[in-house]
């Protein structure tokens, strides 16, 4: 293979093997004179939590980095509802368009996506229990990371795909903060057979609502049904044992938070088999002015590059385009990190932000229609929280084609030449 000599040499180290670092290794290795290697703190690369969303945008994406057909399970999700938890009443049912998608909506296991990018990753490498401890800015000779093992590696450019409790963030952003939301994930999986005689509605994907809680069913596939239950907890008295990673609790406590809830919902809570619930917390903090970081040797992708909580459902695919993203523009610039770079932020920046105006300005929405009920009921408060009188239009969020972003964005490069 001849190598393009103009093209710089870039050593390239990625923090994180989820989705979004699995994903930017993909893209990046398709890239002349890139050498990857992405460091896991696990030991064992395996996916916390239950199910995940794979809509349009994530298509997309899955499309681009050449992996889609490889995903092949989960549970198509042409209809979602919205359910009053206590009274069993509709209140909001989805249908979305089936014309000219060329694959279906699904909810599908985490690990499944995780094995369909770990299918793409040259061999070599990943690398585990690799524990980023610290990071030496080094100037033009690049970053030095240290290791919990005692490893010391250097690259050109760092990649923090290492979540919301970012290393790499911490590291070049040092006084950012994450903060406990007040929100609490338990998930878990378990068998279909286990509870199909509840609730024919349990097999469409849902929402049950109580004005503070909530508790999500859905199939994902391969014979494996997902409960999400969310509940508020005081960030007064809560935070300082939070953790945002899968942390076993037992049954009972899970169950205490929804007991206001349908028999049937009571009951599918209780036949989780005993240590089968994970607890995960919600933080988030405030947006970046920006994604890039120390002369352009440092990036972050996923949730370290916006700490907003799973506000959208969608964060392996935002995850997943910001790597796409930011190999193209080290394609398009031979790999000039100080040009590249900029550009990954001109495209991704701009989208963050207006997540962050959007999740504003809906819950000033959500305060206002409260505020005039005066002294709403519970069903009242309940029917707050979904927005069904036309709300905004989200298509920018799941239906996006990072694909069409990226050729606006060269087209308008090319027209400035």
């Amino acid at each position: 293979m001849t190598v393009d000599a103009s093209v710089r040499h870039l050593r390239v180290a990625i923090i994180g093997g989820g989705p979004g670092g699995l994903a930017t290794a993909i893209a990046l290795s398709k890239i002349p004179n890139v050498s990857v290697a992405l460091y896991e703190q696990a030991t064992l690369l395996r996916e916390v939590g239950a199910g995940i969303s794979i809509g349009a945008n994530t298509w997309n994406v899955l499309e681009l980095l050449g992996v889609a057909d490889t995903l092949t399970s989960g549970h198509p999700t042409w209809t979602i509802l919205n359910m009053n938890g206590r009274s069993g009443e509709q209140l909001d049912r989805r249908e979305r368009p089936k014309d000219g998608i060329k694959r279906p909506p699904i909810r599908t296991q985490r690990t499944a996506l995780q094995k369909t990018l770990l299918a793409h990753v040259k061999p070599g490498i990943i690398q585990l229990s690799k524990r980023l401890t610290r990071m030496v800015d080094k100037d033009h000779e690049g970053v030095e990371l240290h290791f919990e093992d005692g490893a010391i590696e250097k690259a050109d450019l760092v990649v923090g795909a290492d979540g919301i409790r970012s290393v790499v963030r911490d590291a070049a952003w040092p006084s950012y903060e994450i903060k406990f939301t007040g929100t609490t994930i338990w998930r878990t999986l378990l068998s279909w057979d286990a509870v199909k005689d509840l609730d024919p509605r349990f097999e469409i994907t849902g929402w049950w609502h109580t004005p503070t809680t909530h508790v999500y069913f859905s199939p994902v596939g391969e014979g494996l049904w997902e409960i999400a239950s969310r509940a508020w907890q005081d960030p007064a008295t809560n935070s300082a044992s939070k953790k945002s990673w899968g942390v076993p609790v037992e049954n009972s406590y899970v169950e205490s938070y929804f007991t206001e809830y349908l028999p049937e919902i009571r009951e599918a809570l209780a036949r989780v088999p005993p240590g089968g619930w994970r607890e995960f917390a919600a933080f988030a903090g405030p947006e970046l002015a920006q994604l890039t970081a120390w002369d352009n040797k440092v990036v972050l992708v996923g949730d370290s590059s916006h700490a907003l909580s799973g506000a959208f459902g969608s964060g392996a695919g935002f995850a997943m385009e910001d790597g796409w993203i930011l190999a193209q523009a080290l394609a398009y610039w031979k790999n000039d990190t100080r040009k590249a770079l900029p550009l990954f932020d001109a495209i991704r920046l701009p989208y963050y932000s207006r997540m962050y105006a959007h999740l504003s300005s809906e819950a000033d929405r959500r305060a206002a229609k409260l505020k005039a009920l005066g002294d709403p009921t519970f069903d009242e408060r309940v029917r707050n929280k979904i927005i069904t009188d036309g709300g905004k239009d989200m298509s920018w969020i799941y239906q996006n084609d990072i694909g069409a972003v990226w050729k606006e964005q060269v087209d308008r490069l090319e027209r400035a030449k």
